[in-house]
This record gives structure tokens, sequence and C-alpha cells, in this order.
């Protein structure tokens, strides 16, 4: 053999078995993640079994999850267990979508070891929602087909009232160590729980389920079924609320803090920058955070002045922003003008959508009103998610007190929560299979609250601002996200008090002082999370110019959605890197 030839033949032969061994490396570090996912998602499953039944499987039917000290200790530690063997993987061994399917797996598990870490669940309520009312989601979330399906319904039932006991016992810790919801926020709370108190079991939404039951249940079926729902309910569920509402009423709203400050908890300073770097995705702190809401408070003021201007409006600002909260032709006489006008400015953008997006998502979505339960102190409008496949998605909108519900702002709102906004967003995700289940079901707050926000600005370019006070509308919900940057900030790390927070809220937005009340309430009692709109906002809007810059007129606004949304949500670094990665390849189609 010609020595040459043969060192080469050699070469060759050594080339082909370090590309086998990198090939079955990476095959390994691939095949390792995609069990371990799948080990973790089934545990989640587990615990949590009615995210099961939402989810179809039939993981501890009859169920609630398991809440208790030990059962919580025992979760944290196989969290930890978790984030370990994630941590053992070689990622540079992996695809990009891998590597972000286990930093989106980390994001997940990290959270939910901090929660454990700060106690969280020993503060199970916010001023707008607790777990008595996420507990009413149960006859939405199960799939009741056959007599067994009702048999554990009726189980979870009889289930309820051991659960609220086990989360009062951990808010009773959570007073005794000075870790509580300020009092200032729960004024009227126990009336959530008052629309559970009925004295008719079948009035009670949790005997819903019973009155529309399979048809080929017989007659004498359904009567036991209906009898024996109508006896746990009364046993077990009404009494379970009414333990709550005394609760609420006789120890907890009482003994409430008198600080409103997240700082002011124990480790409350390391407690909150957690929550901003898990809301927010970013290393930004909160004085940062603070500076940046009052730079972007200065320039949005700025835009609205020259709508004033351009409506040759005699007076301020602030004068003007009276007359908008006080003429009564900006707002709906009844809740059904209010839902007509929103559902008719959802539909005209449906219409629209084809300019933005080249995929659409398939599961629908309907317009609302927020339950009566929770209106006094909910937020102005929601996106609410499916319970199940066999469900469309909801815009909520709040029809309580349609004197602080402004049309002027009705389609910013309605972009945000509705299309393009949360449903399209969200559906979409939930709608790629081929994803992990960890990709489809979390939720990153930057990401999907930013992109909320991004679309309120969608709005105009397509012409969905048909006058200047609804394009003021517009200026004053980006003014209220930035001036969340200020006041959450404020109140919960630089002694910032409430009325100091409503007063910046009323001076810079066109909300009404009603829905400015209910939102400080909100940031106060759920720390961090207000952040994320404003902050993934400005990275979306700085991605999409660095896109239109460097590819011109080759800039596809259809395709940089695209790119935006085709991985479903994720961290703002990862955001970043994916459009860097789309900008490059779009570059190289042109060249």
């Amino acid at each position: 053999m010609n020595t040459k030839n043969g060192y080469s033949f050699f070469c060759l032969i050594t080339l082909l078995f370090l590309f086998g061994l990198k090939a079955n490396a990476a095959e390994s570090e691939s095949k390792k993640l995609t069990t371990l996912l799948d080990e973790i998602w089934k545990y989640e499953l587990q615990v949590s079994p009615l995210m099961a039944s939402r989810e179809g499987e039939a993981i501890n039917p009859d169920k609630l999850a398991d809440i208790s000290p030990a059962a919580l200790k025992k979760q944290h530690q196989t969290w930890q267990q978790f984030l370990s063997r994630l941590a053992t993987i070689n990622t540079s061994e992996l695809s990009d979508s891998e590597q972000i399917s286990l930093l989106m797996q980390q994001y997940r598990l990290e959270n939910y070891i901090d929660e454990y870490r700060f106690n969280a669940h020993l503060v199970p309520i916010t001023s707008e929602y607790g777990f008595h009312s996420a507990m009413a989601s149960l006859p939405r979330s199960m799939h009741l087909k056959d007599e067994q399906d009702f048999e554990h319904y009726l189980s979870r039932l009889a289930a309820i009232e051991a659960n609220f006991e086990q989360n009062i016992a951990y808010m009773r810790e959570g007073m005794r160590i000075g870790l509580t919801q300020p009092k200032v926020v729960l004024a009227g709370f126990e009336e959530s729980v008052t629309p559970y108190l009925v004295d008719d079991p079948s009035k009670s939404d949790f005997y819903a389920p019973f009155k529309t039951m399979p048809a080929h249940l017989s007659d004498a079926k359904k009567k036991k079924f209906q009898d024996r729902a109508k006896a746990v309910i009364k046993k077990s569920v009404i009494p379970a609320y009414q333990m709550v509402y005394d609760f609420l009423v006789s120890e907890y709203i009482p003994n409430g803090r008198s600080d409103i400050a997240a700082k002011s908890w124990p480790d409350g300073e390391d407690y909150y920058q957690n929550r901003i770097k898990h809301y927010t995705t970013t290393e930004m702190s909160a004085k940062d955070i603070h500076a940046l809401g009052l730079s972007e408070v200065k320039r949005i003021r700025a835009e609205m002045q020259t709508i004033v201007d351009k409506l040759e409006f005699n007076g301020s600002i602030d004068e003007f922003i009276h007359f908008l909260r006080t003429d009564p032709q900006f707002y709906a006489t009844s809740a059904e003008e209010l839902l007509k006008a929103a559902s008719f400015i959802a539909k005209k953008m449906d219409a629209k959508l084809p300019q933005l997006f080249e995929f659409l998502p398939r599961t629908p979505y309907g317009v609302e009103a927020v339950p009566e339960s929770i209106a006094p102190k909910y937020t102005t409008g929601r996106y609410i998610s499916p319970s199940r496949d066999d469900q469309p998605g909801y815009y909520w909108v709040n029809t309580y007190a349609l004197d602080k519900r402004p049309l002027y702002a009705l389609t910013a709102l309605t972009l945000h929560e509705a299309v393009p906004g949360h449903h399209l967003q969200i559906s979409l995700a939930a709608e790629m299979k081929a994803l992990p289940k960890v990709r489809q079901n979390t939720y990153i707050s930057a990401f999907g609250e930013g992109w909320g926000l991004y679309s309120e600005y969608l709005g105009i370019e397509t012409d969905m601002y048909k006058d200047p006070y609804d394009d003021f509308g517009r200026l004053s919900y980006e003014m209220w996200r930035a001036c969340r940057l200020v006041v959450d900030t404020g109140m919960h790390m630089f002694g910032w008090s409430r009325q100091q927070a409503i007063d910046f809220m009323l001076t810079n937005t066109a909300l009404s002082e009603h829905n400015v009340r209910t939102e400080i309430d909100r940031y106060i009692s759920w720390p961090g999370q207000a952040l994320s709109y404003k902050i993934g906002e400005i990275k979306i809007k700085a991605l999409r110019n660095q896109a239109e810059e460097k590819l011109g007129s080759h800039f596809d606004v259809r395709k940089f959605h695209r790119a935006v949304l085709e991985h479903g949500s994720v961290p703002l670094f990862i955001l970043e890197k994916n459009i860097n990665t789309f900008i490059q390849s779009e570059l190289t189609k042109v060249k």
C-alpha cells in the first residue's frame, strides 16, 4: 500500500470514528434530557392531581393535592434532586431547542424551590385571588363522562374541607412569624367567599356537573348521584367555605400587617430580588427598574401631551385626564353594552391577524364578564386559558362599576388580553405538541406580559385606534405599565406609602380611581409580578427595531412574529438569542 494513501485512509477512519463518538454522545445527552423531562412531568402530575385532570391524565383522579408539611418538604427535596440531575447533562451536546427545554425546566424547578424556601405556602392569597377561589375551578377541570368520573369528583368534593384546613393552618403560621398580607389590601376580601355560602346545595357552583349529566346514565343513577352531591356539598363544601370566611373575618384580616413592603417580610429583600429575577428573567436591581420606570413615565407623558394638543383641549394633561374620567360619553351604561363593545373590537382584530402572523391558533376564545364573586377587587380584564382541550379560552371583561371602565381604553385592553395578545400567544404555545410538556405549560411573565403590551402597540399598525381618545387610552395603558416599575419597587423597597403610589398612578394615567386602588393593592399583595410587562415589551420592541435596521426592505413582520412565538414562552435572554439567529438566517437568504 502506498504510504501516503495509507496515512490518508487512517486519518479518514479516525475522523469517522471520532464523528461517530460525537454523534453517539449527542444522542446520549439528548436521550438523557428527554427521559428526565418526562420523569419530572410525570412527578408533577402525580403531586398535582388537578393539573393531571386538566391534562386528561387519570393520575390520582379522586384526590386533591397533598399539601401537608411532610408532603411539601418531600416535594422540595425532589425538586432539588431533579435540578441536580439536570445539571449533569452536557448542554454542548444538545440542539438549540433542547437547550431551551433544559433552561425552561430549570426555571420551573428553581421557582418551586424558591417559593418553598421563602414560605410562599404560608401566604396562599393575594388581594384578588386565593386557594378558595382556585378550588372553584374544580367543576370545569374534570372530564365527567361515566359513573367512575362522578365518583372521583364526589371524593374530591369531600376532600375540600381538609385542604382548606391545611391552608388556614399555614396562614396561622404566617401570622405567627409576621408573614401575612397587609390589612389594607384585604378590606372586603371576605366577600370573595360569600358566593359559595349558599343555602341550597343545588345552587352551588360545585353542583353544576350534576345538572348536565351524560344521557347514557339512567334517571335512577342520575338521581342517586345528585342526592349524594347535595349531601357532600352541604356537609363538607359549604362548611369549608364558611370556615374560610370566619377565619378571614375574625383572625386574618384584623391581624394583617400594617407595613405594605415586601422588604419587611422575613428575608424580604432577598425575596423581592428573587421575584424580580423570576418575573423579569433579568439581573436588574430594584434601583435600576425604578429609574427605568421614571424615564418611561417622562417619555410617555410627552407623547400624551401631543394628543392633548392635537385635540386642542383647553387645559393641562391633568385636566384632560379628569375630563376623561368624568364625562359620561366615555362609559357604557350597561354590562351588555360593555361586553358587546369588547366583542366587536375582538372580532375586528381577528380579521386583521393574517396581516401580522403566518400561523394562527386552532383554539377559539369567548368574551365574558368577570364573575360577580370576584369582580369588585379584580383587575379590569384578564385572559383565562382553557381548563381542558374541549374548552375555549376566555377574555374576561370586568363589568363591575361601569363608570370606572372607560371605553377609550377598551381597544388596548382587548388587544392585550385576547388577540393578538394572550389568547394567541398562549394558545399557539399549548398547540406546539412537538415541544416537551414543560415548554407547553410554563408561562414566562416577562415574555407573555411583554407580548401582551407589545400587542397593544400592534393596534397602531392595524388602525385599531379609531380616534385620538382611543390612542390616548393606549398611551394611558402603556403609562400604567411604566408606572408599575416605579410604584412596585417604590412600595416594596424604597419606603413608598400606598397613598403615594395611588397618587402617582392617578397623576400619570387615565385609569379610574377604582382601577388604580385595585391595581395598587394587587402590586402590594403580589410583589414583583407587575414589573414583567414593561421590561418584556421594551425587549421585544428593541429586538424588532434591531431586525428592521439590519434587514431593511427584507424585513417581514409576519416572519419576525413567527420567530418570536415559535419557541413558546421563553426567558428574555433566550428570546434575544432566537431573534439574533433569525436575523442571521434572513440575511443569508438575501445575500
